[in-house]
């Protein structure tokens, strides 16, 4: 049975392309059909009425039709303009940084509900907490669960076994957790302190409303940034521009004694 030519899907943008004059190819993330593209013919014009409908950052609801290469958008609601994301720069730095790693996690056209919901749930919570940085570390965590990606953090990934309360070490490479006995025989390997890996526990098992109580250092917590930044490395073979520009924000909110946590 043949698709019919108009759809409507729920969507959350994240990456518009210039085309043309006056065209944009969108990227967006949705519940039921995952990531698809859609050409929004028009809409640099300042004149267009789907312009703000279809804002980077933006929930919306969006209708489109069939096309040999790439379908069009045809209209579009906003559900959520999610405006502190877009008025913020450290805000505006955590959604471009999750909705990247969406991009680069997904194939095209394959549904993931769960992963949906938590990129829905993220930019909400981002709007009401200020940016706090243990959401990005618990986006990171869970994401990696929803591809297939999920670190092991409570038995050492080459002997199996339970880790002990100690300094251990996580290496990208077997995808996670090695206890000190096993450590030399995986160079690549980072060392995780005891509650560096308390953290990350948290983070991976617990929701929420559990994470955004938790209070811990600035040292701790670039301790647990760094553990799992080089595992995205490792995961993607690259550097997301996104995380560069927040390297930056940190560095200027760290200069300027600005909190973080």
């Amino acid at each position: 049975m043949s698709k019919p030519r108009n759809y409507q899907t729920e969507a959350i943008i994240i990456k518009k392309t210039k085309l043309g004059e006056a065209d944009r190819i969108l990227t967006l993330y949705t519940p039921h059909l995952g990531k698809i593209q859609g050409v929004a013919k028009g809409v640099r014009r300042p004149k267009s009425k789907m312009a703000g409908h279809l804002e980077l950052l933006t929930h919306s609801q969006v209708s489109l039709a069939r096309g040999r290469n790439l379908d069009t958008i045809t209209g579009s609601q906003t559900i959520n303009s999610f405006l502190p994301l877009k008025t913020d720069l450290w805000l505006s730095a955590c959604a471009l940084y999750v909705t990247e790693l969406v991009n680069q996690f997904t194939p095209d056209h394959a549904e993931n509900r769960p992963l949906f919901d938590l990129l829905l749930e993220t930019m909400h919570l981002l709007c009401q907490t200020d940016g706090n940085e243990l959401i990005l570390r618990y986006f990171e965590l869970h994401l990696l669960n929803a591809v297939g990606y999920r670190p092991e953090l409570r038995h050492c990934v080459s002997c199996r076994e339970p880790l002990e309360a100690t300094t251990n070490s996580f290496s990208p490479g077997v995808g996670g957790m090695l206890c000190p006995g096993c450590r030399p025989h995986q160079p690549l390997s980072y060392p995780a302190s005891v509650n560096a890996l308390k953290v990350l526990r948290l983070l991976q098992g617990d929701d929420y409303t559990t994470v955004i109580r938790l209070k811990i250092n600035r040292g701790l917590s670039g301790e647990v940034l760094g553990l799992t930044r080089q595992y995205l490395r490792h995961l993607l073979e690259r550097e997301l521009k996104s995380a560069a520009w927040l390297d930056t924000l940190r560095a200027q909110m760290s200069s300027d004694h600005s909190p973080l946590l």
